[in-house]
């Protein structure tokens, strides 16, 4: 390189460590890239609540007794806490399987086929994805309070 050349060329701007609680909040994420940290968040409730699930899962089994108890925690409460706690923690639950099933399969399609990485494929897919999660867990949370 001629020395004009090195020395017309612009100076790389210099990138220093952001100011996460300053920046991030200002920062619009996009609905697909919301719909993909759910996934994740999805992910780790259902990790979170393993313990959960194989105690509902083995009281909901074992005898008529312990079903009776399973269907006590849910109505009554269990450890001083009310009923109603425990229903919003199966609706967690719920919530975080359909959700992360839903974004898995939108996951795979997007791997699969070329034509769905696209933007637009992006944003429809993940309102696909939020309206699902959200509408069938809505019906199974009237379900599981009581509503019919």
């Amino acid at each position: 390189m001629s020395e004009s050349a090195t020395t017309t060329a612009k100076k790389r701007p210099e990138f220093r460590n952001i100011h996460a609680f300053r920046d991030l909040p200002s920062y619009r994420l996009p609905l697909a890239g919301i719909v993909s940290i759910l996934h994740r968040i999805s992910g780790a409730i259902m990790f979170l609540l393993m313990p959960f699930i194989i105690w509902m899962f083995d009281t909901s089994i074992s005898s008529e007794i312990s079903f009776s108890r399973f269907k006590a925690t849910f109505n009554v409460g269990m450890f001083g806490l009310p009923g109603i706690i425990w229903k919003l923690v199966a609706l967690a639950l719920i919530w975080a399987y359909l959700h992360h099933f839903i974004a898995g399969l939108r996951h795979l399609w997007m791997d699969t086929s070329h034509a769905a990485v696209s933007k637009e494929f992006g944003k429809i897919s993940a309102v696909v994805t939020l309206a699902l999660s959200l509408g069938i867990a809505s019906i199974l949370a009237l379900k599981l309070f009581g509503a019919y």
